[in-house]
């Protein structure tokens, strides 16, 4: 599918899918860390794959959440964070802080990766009545370039465009933010709109 030919009608369609995905990913954090978090309301970009190195800076060394989608709209999805955001949300969890993701920091990364990517493929599952199931988070920590490259690969996706869906994440106003990525393998995107009645 040739994301730059979406409608807006389309377009709205992920972006309704993504703000119930996000209200119910804050919603498990809120429990999981015993406090109120807040949300942006989802931006739904369609962007170039260069645009996403110069936006974020491809050089950048980060640390990336991936899930693999399994069922009717296999994929990958990836939650990239900051260094400094994922040292913040592990000490929030555990009490303790450290300069480095020890092995007790990356079991939270995997908890707290799963929790937002199951809580969108819950929503996108729930409103299409695909069957959606996600694999066991894996956590690296590399740079930014390195980890799409392997995600769109390993997904058969060699497009120049990616589906760019981004929330942030607010605790006390301050941000928890990250880039969320849903990358479908050929076909699924086409599924998922055709199952919301807006193909």
């Amino acid at each position: 599918m040739d994301y730059l030919n979406l409608k807006p009608i389309q377009l709205d369609a992920l972006r309704e899918v993504g703000n119930i995905g996000a209200g119910n990913a804050a919603t498990a954090l809120s429990q999981l860390i015993n406090k109120k978090i807040d949300m942006t309301v989802p931006a739904v970009n369609i962007v170039p794959f260069d645009d996403i190195f110069s936006r974020i800076g491809g050089e950048e060394v980060v640390i990336g959440v991936i899930v693999r989608v399994l069922g009717d709209t296999p994929g990958n999805i990836l939650f990239i964070f900051e260094k400094e955001v994922a040292l913040n949300l592990i000490e929030t969890l555990t009490g303790e802080r450290d300069e480095q993701i020890t092995e007790m920091g990356n079991s939270v990364l995997c908890e707290v990766g799963n929790i937002i990517s199951s809580s969108y493929m819950n929503s996108i599952a729930r409103f299409t009545n695909l069957v959606i199931t996600p694999s066991v988070p894996a956590v690296t920590y590399d740079m930014l370039g390195a980890i799409l490259s392997t995600t769109f690969i390993e997904s058969g996706q060699f497009d120049d465009m990616v589906l760019d869906i981004e929330t942030i994440f607010l605790q006390n106003n301050e941000e928890i933010s990250g880039h969320f990525y849903y990358i479908p393998m050929p076909g699924s995107l086409e599924k998922i709109l055709g199952a919301l009645g807006v193909n």
